[in-house]
C-alpha cells in the first residue's frame, strides 16, 4: 500500500509539472502573439509612386518611397531600390557614371555585357540599383532619380505604335541596428553593396508595399514596313545629293598639293 501511494504521488507531480510547464509556453506564446498583433495593429503601408517624366525618346523615371510612419527612429537606416529595365528601354552607364559625379543621383548598372546601341529585339531586361535619398519634403518619404531612354523597335505592318512596360522594382532597406516596425515590412534578406563607394556587402531587407500603379506603361512610335521602299529611296536620294555636293565644295574651294 505505501508502495502504491508513492507511485500515485509521484505520478500526480509529475502531471503538475507537465502542466505548469505548458501553462508557461502558452503564457509566453500569447505573451508573443499579442506583441506581434500590437505590431502589426500599428503598422502601415510604404506607398510607391512610379512616375515617368519629359517627352520623346528621352526620359526620366522618378520612383518616391513613403513610409506610413515617422522615420524619425529609423534615421540609421538606407533604401535601395533594384529597378528591373525592360528590353525596350536602357540605361546609359557613362551617364549614369556622370550624374554620380555631379551627385545628381546615386545609381549603377548591375548587368553585364551591356550594349546601348542594340535595337529592342537584340536586347534583354538589365538591373539598376538606385539608392534613393531622402526627400527636403517630406519626413517619411524617399525618392530616386533614373534617366532611360527608347531603344529601336521594329516596324509594324499595322500599328505604328508599341508599348513598354515598366515593372514596379523590389524595395531594400539596411539599417545599423533592429527596429520593431521593420517586422512590419520585411520579406527576406537580400545581399546588395552597403554603398556605391565600397564594395561590402550588406544583407539588405527585401520590403513588401503597396504601389500606386500596378505597373507604368509607356508608348514608343515605330515605323511601318509599308514605308520601307519610301525611306530607303529617300534616304539614297539625300545621302546622294549631299555627298555629291560636298564633292563639289571640295574641288572647288579645296586646295591641293602639286
Amino acid at each position: 500500500a505505501p508502495a502504491a501511494v508513492a507511485v500515485v504521488r509521484a505520478v500526480a507531480w509529475l502531471l503538475l509539472w507537465v502542466a505548469a510547464e505548458l501553462a508557461c509556453k502558452s503564457s509566453a506564446a500569447l505573451a508573443a502573439a499579442h506583441t506581434d498583433a500590437g505590431i502589426k495593429a500599428s503598422c502601415s503601408e510604404i506607398i510607391l509612386r512610379q512616375e515617368i517624366l519629359k517627352d520623346g525618346f528621352h526620359r526620366d523615371l522618378l520612383i518616391k518611397v513613403k513610409f506610413g510612419e515617422s522615420i524619425e527612429d529609423l534615421q540609421t537606416c538606407r533604401l535601395l531600390i533594384k529597378q528591373y529595365i525592360p528590353a525596350g528601354l536602357f540605361v546609359d552607364p557613362y551617364e549614369l557614371a556622370s550624374l554620380r559625379e555631379r551627385n545628381i543621383t546615386e545609381a549603377v548598372m548591375v548587368s553585364e555585357n551591356f550594349n546601348i546601341e542594340a535595337p529592342n529585339y537584340l536586347s534583354k531586361e538589365s538591373e539598376v540599383l538606385i539608392y534613393a535619398r531622402q526627400d527636403s519634403q517630406c519626413i517619411d518619404c524617399f525618392q530616386a532619380f533614373l534617366p532611360v531612354h527608347y531603344r529601336y523597335h521594329r516596324p509594324h505592318s499595322k500599328d505604328g505604335e508599341t508599348f513598354i512596360v515598366v515593372s514596379n522594382p523590389d524595395l531594400l532597406m539596411y539599417c545599423d541596428q533592429e527596429f520593431p516596425i521593420l517586422k512590419c515590412w520585411a520579406q527576406s534578406k537580400v545581399a546588395a553593396p552597403c554603398t556605391l563607394k565600397n564594395k561590402d556587402i550588406c544583407q539588405w531587407n527585401n520590403m513588401k508595399y503597396k504601389s500606386v500603379y500596378k505597373n507604368v506603361t509607356l508608348q514608343v512610335p515605330v515605323g511601318l514596313t509599308i514605308h520601307t521602299t519610301l525611306v530607303c529611296s529617300v534616304t539614297l536620294l539625300i545621302t546622294i545629293l549631299c555627298s555629291t555636293l560636298i564633292l563639289v565644295a571640295v574641288f572647288k574651294y579645296g586646295h591641293f598639293p602639286l
